[in-house]
C-alpha cells in the first residue's frame, strides 16, 4: 500500500509538472506571437514608406502597397535644388543645430548630474524635487512665452534661438545621468580632493573618463531632440525661407495641397534619408547606450 501510495505521488507530481509546463510554454508562445504581431504593426509604417521612396511615381499612391514601377530618380531629384525642394541646405541646417545642441545640452545634464550626485548644499533635494516637477508640464505649454522672449532678442528665424531653445532646459535631465554617477565609488572623488583637485578636476578628470555608458546616452538623447523636433522648429523659423528650414519643417512643406502630387516620393525619400545617420550612430553606440541607461536607472 505504501509503494502503491508513493507511485501514485509521483504520477500525480509528474502530471503537476508537465501541465505547469504546458502552461508555460503557451504563455510564452502567446507572449512571442503578440510581441512579433505588434513588430509587424510597427514595421508596416516604414516599410511602406521605405518602398515608396523607390517609386516611379511623384504622387501619393494608396491603391497599392508595393509601387507599380521601380526608381530611384526621387532621390537625385531630392539632393537637386530647386524653388521648393532645398533638403542638402535642410540636412546641414539641422546637422549644425543638432550638433551645438548636443555639446551644449550634453554638458549641462551631466554638470548637473554630478552636482546632484556628489556635492551637499542646502536646498539640493528642494532643487531635485523641483527639477522631477518641472518634467511634469510639456514643453508645449511654454511655447508663446518662449517664442515672445525670443522674438525681444530678435532670436526667431535664427538657428541660434533654435539651439538656445533645445539647450536651455535641459539640466533638467539629469536624473539618468544623476542614477549613474551615484554608482562611482565615493572613495575616488574623496581622494582626489586629498591630493588638492577642486571640484571640476574631480569632474572631468575623474568622474567622465570612468562614465562612458551614460556620456554616450546623454550623446544619443540631446541629439535626437533636435533632430526629430517638428514643433519648435516651425514655430521659430516662420519667415517662410526656405533655405533656413531644418529638414522636418522642409519635408513638411512637401505635403501642401498645391505641391504633394509633385514632392510626395521625394518626402518618403527624404524620410529615408535622415533616419540613416541616426540608424548608424545608434547601431555604433547600442552597447553603451543600454548599458547608460540600464545604469541609470539603478539608483535614479
Amino acid at each position: 500500500m505504501t509503494n502503491r501510495n508513493t507511485e501514485m505521488n509521483m504520477d500525480l507530481n509528474e502530471k503537476a509538472i508537465l501541465a505547469g509546463r504546458k502552461k508555460k510554454n503557451l504563455r510564452i508562445f502567446f507572449h512571442n506571437a503578440l510581441i512579433c504581431l505588434l513588430c509587424v504593426i510597427w514595421l508596416i509604417p516604414i516599410v511602406w514608406l521605405v518602398l515608396t521612396s523607390f517609386s516611379a511615381y511623384s504622387g501619393m499612391n494608396t491603391s497599392t502597397f508595393f509601387p507599380r514601377q521601380w526608381s530611384a530618380i526621387h532621390y537625385v531629384k531630392l539632393l537637386t535644388p530647386d524653388t521648393v525642394n532645398q533638403f542638402p541646405a535642410w540636412f546641414m541646417n539641422t546637422f549644425k543645430i543638432a550638433c551645438w545642441t548636443c555639446v551644449i545640452s550634453t554638458l549641462f545634464v551631466l554638470m548637473v548630474a554630478y552636482a546632484m550626485s556628489v556635492m551637499r548644499f542646502k536646498s539640493r533635494k528642494g532643487l531635485m524635487n523641483f527639477g522631477v516637477l518641472l518634467n511634469l508640464f510639456p514643453g508645449m505649454l511654454s511655447m508663446i512665452a518662449v517664442y515672445f522672449t525670443l522674438k525681444t532678442f530678435g532670436l526667431t528665424n535664427s538657428h541660434i534661438g533654435l539651439i538656445l531653445v533645445y539647450s536651455a532646459s535641459s539640466g533638467l535631465g539629469y536624473l539618468i545621468a544623476k542614477g549613474f554617477f551615484d554608482t562611482v565609488p565615493r572613495s575616488l572623488c574623496e581622494a582626489a580632493r586629498l591630493d588638492g583637485c577642486n571640484e571640476a578636476m574631480i569632474f572631468f578628470k575623474i568622474v567622465l573618463p570612468t562614465s562612458k555608458p551614460i556620456i554616450v546616452y546623454t550623446v544619443i538623447s540631446s541629439f535626437l531632440v533636435p533632430w526629430m523636433d517638428f514643433v519648435y522648429a516651425k514655430m521659430i523659423l516662420n519667415a517662410g525661407i526656405s533655405a533656413n528650414y531644418t529638414v522636418a519643417v522642409g519635408l513638411y512643406r512637401m505635403l501642401d495641397k498645391s505641391l504633394i502630387n509633385t514632392y510626395f516620393t521625394q518626402f518618403c525619400c527624404g524620410g529615408v534619408l535622415v533616419s540613416i545617420p541616426i540608424s548608424i550612430l545608434f547601431f555604433i553606440m547600442q552597447k553603451f547606450y543600454v548599458e547608460g541607461v540600464t545604469n541609470g536607472a539603478v539608483k535614479g
